[in-house]
């Protein structure tokens, strides 16, 4: 069989796209060269993959089992690729790491103090951003490992690993009537406006009618703190309050909120050297000691 990678890609990126014409857009390539090359495709299968008697590319019976066996080849052709850049590199003498900007600052100002103490020669780059931005940071090759807040599942390029969690709480402001109450309920969050954290299509639990959503937690923490509503917040953001404006903690038991679960990932087939494996650990470390 004379099929290659490169026809794969084209065959699920028209399968993922709806249409051979968006699929050329999205990869760059002239249409007819999309077109052609998922012909020689199903000639060198034997199979047809879409059915043509639809303006959509619909898959055939075929093209959907297909499609399955070729994204599974494509990953793991992706983790060969990743192995080789990594047996190639060896070097330890640089590190990108993508970190969550929810993450405690106090374990990540630690952290960078003790990674200049312990390794002095080397070259690291930071960068910081939301859950999303940082599984993008990894899956572009901007940053050899990330750390990030569990929003989610992965794509299929990724391993990861748990390595820590944290608590998160319900706060207000000093003064706000729920403080009045020894143990609020549903009901009495339901009387007033919520804050919620809204980002990336992913959207906290609403309690309230009376809603607004924010994009960053720390902006949410600073408008509970000015009493414009209540929140569920990371512990550590509601602890950032400024000493004039202390959140304060409400006890809502039926609640039941969960910890926060943070984990690392990094691309699939990576070699994960000395200086990242120390990272990993001594962040969870940090993490760990943060809770206690």
């Amino acid at each position: 069989m004379q099929w290659n990678l490169e026809q794969l890609r084209q065959f699920v990126a028209t399968a993922d796209h709806g249409s051979i014409s968006a699929a050329a857009r999205h990869l760059g390539k002239a249409q007819s060269a999309v077109s052609t090359a998922i012909g020689l495709l199903e000639a060198d299968l034997g199979i047809v993959l879409f059915d043509r008697s639809t303006h959509r590319a619909t898959l055939s019976d075929a093209g959907q089992v297909m499609l399955l066996e070729a994204r599974e080849l494509l990953r793991q052709a992706q983790a060969l690729e990743q192995r080789a850049h990594s047996l190639a590199a060896r070097n330890d003498g640089k590190l990108a790491l993508a970190l969550d900007e929810v993450l405690p600052r106090t374990a990540i100002g630690t952290l960078a103090r003790e990674i200049s103490r312990n390794f002095p020669e080397l070259e690291l780059t930071l960068l910081n951003g939301t859950a999303t931005e940082v599984a993008d940071y990894v899956s572009q090759d901007r940053a050899d490992l990330g750390f990030h807040f569990n929003r989610g599942p992965l794509r299929d390029r990724f391993d990861e690993r748990h390595i820590g969690a944290l608590n998160q709480g319900l706060f207000v402001a000093s003064g706000h009537p729920l403080l009045q109450k020894k143990q609020v309920k549903r009901t009495d969050l339901a009387r007033y406006r919520q804050l919620v954290m809204h980002s990336e299509d992913i959207e906290e639990n609403v309690y309230s009618p009376r809603v607004w959503r924010v994009d960053n937690f720390h902006t949410i923490a600073e408008m509970v703190a000015d009493d414009l509503g209540w929140a569920i917040l990371p512990a550590h953001i509601a602890a950032y309050g400024s000493d004039d404006k202390p959140l304060q903690q409400v006890s809502c038991p039926s609640l039941d909120l969960p910890q926060l679960s943070v984990r690392i990932l990094w691309c699939q087939g990576r070699r994960l050297g000395v200086t990242a494996q120390w990272v990993e650990k001594r962040l969870m470390e940090l993490l760990q000691q943060g809770r206690q």
